[in-house]
């Protein structure tokens, strides 16, 4: 069967178009092609059709007429036995991992943001071209399709075996950073746009080696076959380092990341710097949690995934299992691949929990609920998010915790549980009731009273119990004055500006809103204690001293209103830490 083929050309830089160029070899009589409305992994329509313009048909030197079905399809009238060739630009200027981007410094893209579908024609071979850039010596292209013909700087032919392939390997194009190393006998490639003269290249790489080796061997074991068992033969990592920024999207053997450039490591000297900031380690965990994905819902999937419909959602409840698992195993092979220590993986996990203990959406949607919703909430995220739902990715890595401790009660771990289900399923879709089936063949009893109750009910999770099993102590610790009142607040420039009022909060039982400005206060109930203008909320204590009582002065919508609020005496979230003389077998992190 003759190969569908795409030309994509850097067309306009400072326009930020991309020219594409596609031919049909055996167009159907009245062939219609659409664009993909969202982007597989990131779960909300996007309508990338708004970006397409000049869309063109020709046969040979006959210009065809072309009629528009809908938001983001065309019906072109031709004649099967002859080439139809298409041409039309896409707008790109969304520095994201979704879509596309073009400027004098960069271009990056997705399939599904430039790549037109042919129906009927969705399994023949796919060729995309890329001509090297016009003014751009300097530039390269990185991606994950095969090549077939292709110079040293990466442009020219590649190839994939079906639509769904294309469009799963994403382009970088630019002066990008460029380094390699293997990892358990697979080559992996990494490139990094927009980085510092400072950055360190070599140690980015050995860390995330050392990440690869660990989850590989993880999914198929230590032995010298662990590499030839995984379902990559090579890999890709694309980092777009900026200003301010943090993502990650998974495809199929690469992944497309973007954080701050202060994340990066750097060089100290001649020497790269032994002490690993914050940053750098919530980048590892980005890395680590988007590899995680080739295994776990790229090959893993669930049955609405198992042939995507680019043309609407894709509705599935098991997000809390390929987001929510995943989420809780990328800080744990961080930690077993010596890229953290005990403390830091325990510092992780509190982080997780407060997410969720402080969202009081955990008691209006379940997990399973969350994930279903995901195309309407939580990609469309407001002020009452938090009230209304509780995220995937954070509750089901505590699900997978409790999960895990549980089994660990028993002699048996959640890994042997993820590699029985590779197993069971790497060739088809999953199901949760495979999930059941495999807890039950390894412990021998039922485990679905525990996935009703903390997957598909708003039940708390049986955190405390199952940590304090294990060894792991629970202290609780004063929580801010954000959180004592029930608030998230902007405090740029001196002014307190309420985001979110949570509820059931002395904030919401006061009667602020968000959107609010919180100008200042008077002491007591009667403004007694005097008028105070409020520039942090932790100016609260001084300015109260022993009271607790006071009159929120606030702006909306330009009124000046004058709130009675009284702050509650303390709140408080969990502090974890590991005893010193734990046994090691009793932590899921080693």
């Amino acid at each position: 069967m003759s190969a569908i083929h795409y030309t994509v050309e850097a067309a306009d830089l400072h326009a930020h178009l991309f020219k594409v160029t596609l031919t049909v070899p055996h167009p159907a009589a009245q062939q219609t092609v659409s664009m993909p409305v969202w982007i597989p992994g990131s779960y909300l329509v996007r309508e990338f059709s708004k970006n397409l313009q000049k869309l063109s048909a020709k046969q040979g030197r006959r210009s065809l007429p072309i009629t528009q079905q809908d938001k983001c399809s065309w019906t072109i009238a031709c004649k099967s036995e002859q080439a139809l060739v298409l041409s039309y630009e896409i707008y790109a200027f969304d520095n994201s991992v979704r879509t596309a981007w073009l400027d004098s410094q960069r271009g990056f893209f997705n399939g599904t943001s430039l790549c037109l579908r042919v129906h009927g024609q969705e399994n023949a071979p796919h060729q995309l071209q890329l001509p090297p850039v016009k003014n751009q010596p300097a530039w390269q292209a990185a991606t994950g399709l095969a090549p077939v013909k292709t110079n040293k700087k990466g442009f020219g032919l590649y190839q994939a075996a079906n639509y769904d392939e294309l469009v799963d390997c994403p382009v970088e194009l630019g002066a990008f950073w460029s380094g390699s190393f293997v990892a358990c006998g697979i080559p992996h490639r990494f490139v990094v746009a927009g980085a510092l003269p400072s950055f360190d290249g070599d140690r980015l790489l050995a860390d995330t080696q050392k990440i690869c080796e660990a989850e590989i061997r993880f999914w198929h074991g230590a032995g010298k076959q662990a590499g030839s068992k995984a379902p990559h033969k090579n890999y890709l990592f694309m980092l777009n380092a900026v200003h301010d920024g943090y993502g990650g999207l998974e495809h199929r053997n690469s992944t497309a990341l973007i954080c701050k450039r202060d994340d990066l490591p750097r060089h100290n000297g001649l020497s790269a710097s032994p002490r690993k900031p914050e940053g750098y380690t919530t980048l590892l965990g980005l890395i680590s949690h988007e590899y995680f994905h080739t295994w776990n819902v790229k090959q893993l999937r669930p049955d609405a995934f198992a042939r995507y419909d680019y043309t609407k959602e894709n509705y599935t409840q098991l997000l809390w299992f390929f987001e929510g698992f995943t989420s809780y195993y990328d800080d744990i092979l961080l930690r077993r691949a010596g890229l953290i220590d005990d403390a830091t993986y325990i510092q992780l996990l509190g982080k997780t929990i407060a997410q969720v203990q402080q969202t009081p959406g955990r008691h209006v949607q379940s997990v399973a609920q969350s994930s279903f919703d995901a195309w309407v909430k939580y990609y469309r995220q407001d002020e009452n998010t938090v009230n209304a739902t509780v995220s995937y990715y954070t509750k089901g890595a505590l699900v997978a915790l409790c999960l895990d401790l549980s089994l660990r009660s028993s002699g048996h771990t959640l890994d042997s549980v993820m590699r029985g289900l590779w197993k069971r399923c790497k060739d088809g879709p999953m199901r949760e009731q495979d999930l059941l089936d495999e807890l039950q063949a390894l412990t021998g009893r039922s485990w679905a009273g525990e996935i009703q109750r903390w997957v598909h009910s708003t039940q708390e999770l049986p955190l405390r119990e199952l940590l304090a099993a294990h060894g792991i102590t629970i202290a609780a610790e004063t929580s801010g004055m954000a959180q004592r009142l029930g608030l998230r607040v902007n405090e740029a420039g001196g002014s307190v500006q309420v985001k979110v009022v949570l509820r059931a909060s002395a904030a919401e039982e006061a009667g602020l809103a968000a959107g609010d400005e919180w100008l200042g206060l008077e002491v007591g109930s009667k403004g007694q204690g005097g008028s105070w203008r409020l520039g942090k909320l932790e100016e609260l204590p001084a300015l109260l001293g022993k009271e607790r009582k006071l009159i929120a002065l606030v702006s909306r919508d330009k009124r000046l209103l004058r709130l009675p609020l009284t702050v509650p005496a303390q709140a408080s979230h969990w502090q974890l830490s590991v005893p010193k003389d734990r046994a090691a077998d009793q932590w899921p992190a080693v």
